[in-house]
């Protein structure tokens, strides 16, 4: 920057520092690097190095410095999969996670086309209840009628999904189920590959031999607060994907068994202060086929789309907050060095980041809240880390899963957009006039990382929010000329 530039009538700290990039050796390059992430909120910034070397020649085939960038520093993408938190970096989640679906249903992505004809449902199992909340039911038209409250709710009515009696509503068992919801799935898989032996009157073994369960599901967050898990489950011969299952095993053996299977499993919970208690799946359990391409409401597109969907969601979803809500100076303990008398100076010894009663959510999320709390300090559940995972309302799991056999992995599609950079990179590197590595060659590739902090410089902050207009500003052109394509049809 040159030393007689002189700054201070400039009010803004943002546009400042934009002034202060410009005025950097490479404007292009610090430019270029916020572009490629797309307006990732908070990127994470690193310093390092890495180079590729020809073993057999020695030969240095490629090599990368944060020290030759004109901020010193390597802008990376957060990759945080929830929308709420970073919507650029949640499209890419969804993207891969749609061509990991996708590909269980239909092929591509070394998953061959045949597995189409493979019998293949999609299932919705969801938590019991634990007690009536305000809804909006409707008749099979699609036409509302009251809630049991005497009221016809809008669809974004504030109080959908909360009890109508809170004083007898079942906090305790609410939370308990959403801390072994993840369990209960597990479990369920296991009882479905017992119950389909006992439908086809053959051993585990036998089965084993001959038949494949593999699956991808996803979690979502009823208005409630509860969870309920999407899946498309799907039968395979004994090699998975690239084989083809016997012809008894048909989709009505696996929808039966589907159902069969959830409600025969069940999760004891001994507790001496709340009581014994059995987590079960709730009665309202979907299960229907997944048609061919092109054909009915769920084809393997639709399924596809609407499971990538709520891979990017979370539970701020249903109205709480998107943070831990344990105090990180102590570490949720309430105390800080050797002695416990010495109170946490951030927390005062109540082991919370902020106050539950001072929380912006709805008084159903902060009861769920405060009942996560209350429960994570019992010593019997300490193992469920309740209040850990207070803000997720008792829910610990996983987002999304998949069989090992159900397809193709993320680490694999990364891998792919991975190559295919460096390819490009290489690319590159040959039309400048460097030589190409051979083909066979042997390359090793040495590297040094250190991560310095995550979030833009305010100037950078800038370009990123002008890279967010100019993104949604494509989107919405592209929607309105698909609208104006379909009108002229």
């Amino acid at each position: 920057m040159p030393r007689n530039l002189d700054l201070r009538h400039v009010t803004s700290p943002a546009v400042r520092d934009l002034i202060e990039l410009a005025n950097l050796n490479d404007f292009d390059r610090t430019r270029e690097q916020v572009t490629r992430l797309r307006g990732c909120t908070r990127p994470v910034n690193l310093v390092g190095h890495t180079a590729t070397r020809n073993t057999t020649t020695g030969h240095l085939v490629r090599s990368y410095s944060t020290a030759d960038e004109p901020t010193g520093r390597l802008l990376t993408s957060c990759g945080n999969r929830r929308s709420s938190h970073c919507p650029a970096c949640s499209r890419v989640y969804a993207a891969d996670t749609f061509h990991l679906i996708r590909c269980g249903l239909s092929g591509g992505k070394n998953v061959p086309e045949t597995v189409r004809a493979h019998p293949r449902v999609f299932a919705t199992l969801t938590a019991p209840s634990f007690g009536p909340v305000h809804n909006r039911p409707t008749t099979k038209d699609g036409k509302p009628y009251p809630c049991r409250c005497g009221h016809r709710h809008d669809e974004d009515a504030p109080e959908l999904g909360t009890p109508l009696n809170p004083a007898s509503y079942d906090y305790t068992g609410a939370v308990l189920w959403n801390a072994h919801a993840g369990a209960l799935w597990a479990r369920f898989t296991l009882n479905l590959r017992r119950t389909l032996a006992a439908h086809f009157g053959i051993t585990q073994k036998a089965m084993n031999a001959a038949l494949r369960v593999s699956f991808a599901k996803v979690a979502e967050y009823q208005k409630r607060g509860l969870v309920h898990f999407h899946a498309v489950i799907r039968f395979d011969g004994p090699d998975g994907h690239s084989s083809p299952p016997p012809a008894w095993a048909t989709v009505d053996a696996l929808t039966h068994t589907i159902s069969e299977a959830a409600r025969r499993t069940m999760l004891p919970v001994t507790s001496d202060t709340v009581g014994d208690r059995e987590i079960r799946w709730g009665s309202m359990i979907d299960v229907r086929e997944i048609t061919a391409l092109g054909d009915g409401e769920l084809t393997d597109r639709a399924v596809a789309a609407y499971v990538a969907k709520y891979a990017t969601k979370s539970a701020e979803d249903s109205g709480t907050v998107d943070r831990s809500l344990v105090c990180r100076t102590c570490s949720g303990r309430g105390s800080v060095g050797d002695r416990t008398r010495d109170l946490c100076p951030d927390c005062e010894g109540t082991r919370q980041a902020e106050p539950l009663k001072e929380l912006p959510v709805h008084h159903h999320v902060r009861q769920m809240i405060r009942t996560s709390w209350d429960l994570g300090g019992l010593p019997e559940f300490a193992d469920l880390k309740l209040c850990k995972w207070a803000h997720m309302l008792g829910f610990r799991g996983h987002f999304s899963t998949k069989s090992r056999a159900y397809s193709t992995t993320l680490g694999a599609l990364r891998d792919v957009r991975r190559a295919w950079r460096t390819a490009q990179a290489d690319a590159a590197r040959v039309r400048a006039g460097h030589p190409a590595p051979d083909a066979d060659a042997v390359l090793v590739t040495e590297s040094s990382w250190t991560y310095l902090a995550s979030g833009y410089r305010p100037g950078e902050e800038l370009l990123a929010a002008q890279t967010r207009h100019e993104i949604a500003q494509a989107q919405t052109d592209k929607e309105r000329a698909k609208t104006e394509g379909e009108v002229w049809q």
